[in-house]
């Protein structure tokens, strides 16, 4: 899932891509709100991003489609 992370006073927002699935984030994401904790994900390649929930803007869960090279039949 491609995850998109809007974050407050930041110009841009945030990309990973994780394997986790939507149910799984949006989860996570209510925890850390409700814990006024932090959103904390990390792609394949060891990449990690933590984001405190207090300064979340928007959390933007897709299906990830990058990647894809050629024609597709």
């Amino acid at each position: 899932m491609e995850v998109k992370i809007g974050v407050q006073n930041a110009p841009r927002e945030l990309s990973i891509d994780t394997d986790l699935d939507a149910d799984g984030i949006e989860k996570m994401v209510a925890k850390a709100i409700a814990d006024n904790g932090v959103v904390a994900l990390s792609d394949a390649r060891g990449r990690r991003i933590v984001v405190p929930a207090d300064r979340l803007a928007y959390v933007d869960v897709t299906t990830s489609v990058t990647g894809t090279v050629g024609f597709r039949g």
